[in-house]
């Protein structure tokens, strides 16, 4: 029942073109990758670093380096349950708890899916396309070849500044697309029922992180015509609760939540409080989609456009086609 850990790397996947948002521009993503061998089968996990928490690859690599030998006596099942206790979410432990799924359905010879307990089998879902910022002639430009591509749901990166023009770049290049926006945590010092309303006007259907961690309050007295979703400021499923009284949904994303182990609990809590899922990602590729791929079965909006966004992706990873990501077989 013995594990050991084959492998802990960092890899570096070029972005296609330039991915910009508020907080910087990225031509790169590097992500850790762990390798969890036992019984003759291997497990893979991908995290890609939470750069506002200042991780970084290297030093999740070490952080798996140093929790493998913790779990070298256990069996998969049990060293996932000690990584929730041994490792903090986020990169590193999402890729190590991840790994340790896929090492445990290839021993039990099962789907991910059929080990996370789902009902059946993941099908493909329309997902979100990200228009990263820019002009608004650039992100209606973005929009335009997005739209072409056959993307009908476009998430639009904000900054606070500037957001309705950037909002009527992208309708202007794609008019007959759902919006969403994603203002990462920039509406602190605005009116922000003003600007909902305005949005809302231009067909968004959904506003992601207004304001800043810690500053949720701000959302509390805000009746808004479209709904407000939790980012930053819901980590784990401890925060469901504290959150939950000022925004209508939350976005698991498995490299915050440490998981897919925590990011199932997260859901869970999150239907117990009435509030609808969003599934998200950071830029990566598909072996860190698939466990969120079974997580995104659950949720009213998906964003698992990480892949696409980068000039390659794994062999034989999803597939984007008219919109929908495909399931690969998991």
């Amino acid at each position: 029942m013995a594990i050991q850990l084959k492998s802990a790397r960092v890899e570096r996947w070029a972005v296609a073109g330039e991915f910009v948002i508020s907080r910087g521009a990225k031509t790169h993503v590097d992500v850790v990758v762990a390798e969890i061998e036992g019984r003759g089968e291997v497990g893979r996990g991908e995290g890609t670093p939470i750069y506002y928490l200042g991780e970084d690859a290297a030093g999740c690599r070490d952080q798996i380096l140093l929790a493998a030998p913790h779990i070298a006596e256990m069996g998969a099942a049990e060293a996932r349950a000690a990584v929730q206790l041994l490792m903090p979410a986020g990169a590193a432990r999402n890729a190590l708890d991840c790994a340790l799924w896929d090492l445990e359905a290839r021993q039990r010879g099962l789907r991910l899916w059929q080990l996370a307990g789902c009902d059946g089998a993941p099908t493909s879902r329309v997902t979100a396309y990200t228009i990263s910022l820019g002009t608004p002639g650039a992100m209606a430009e973005q929009a335009a070849t997005a739209a072409a591509d056959g993307y009908r749901l476009l998430k639009i990166k904000l900054t606070g500044e500037g957001d309705r023009l950037r909002v009527a770049g992208v309708r202007k290049g794609a008019p007959e697309a759902r919006l969403i926006v994603d203002a990462n945590e920039s509406w602190g010092e605005i009116d922000i029922l003003s600007e909902a309303e305005a949005l809302a006007d231009m067909g968004v259907e959904m506003i992601e992180q207004p304001v800043p961690v810690g500053a949720d309050a701000l959302l509390d007295p805000i009746y808004a015509p479209l709904p407000f979703i939790a980012d930053e400021s819901c980590q784990t499923a401890a925060d469901v609760a504290r959150i939950g009284p000022f925004y209508d949904g939350v976005n698991i994303k498995l490299d915050k939540a440490g998981g897919l182990t925590e990011a199932l609990r997260i859901a869970d809590a999150a239907d117990a409080a009435g509030l609808s899922i969003m599934a998200g990602c950071m830029l990566s590729t598909s072996l860190a989609i698939a466990p969120a791929f079974v997580l995104a079965q659950r949720a009213k909006w998906v964003d698992l456009d990480g892949p696409a966004l980068l000039e390659r992706d794994r062999e034989g990873g999803f597939e984007f086609r008219e919109g929908r990501i495909g399931p690969p077989v998991i």
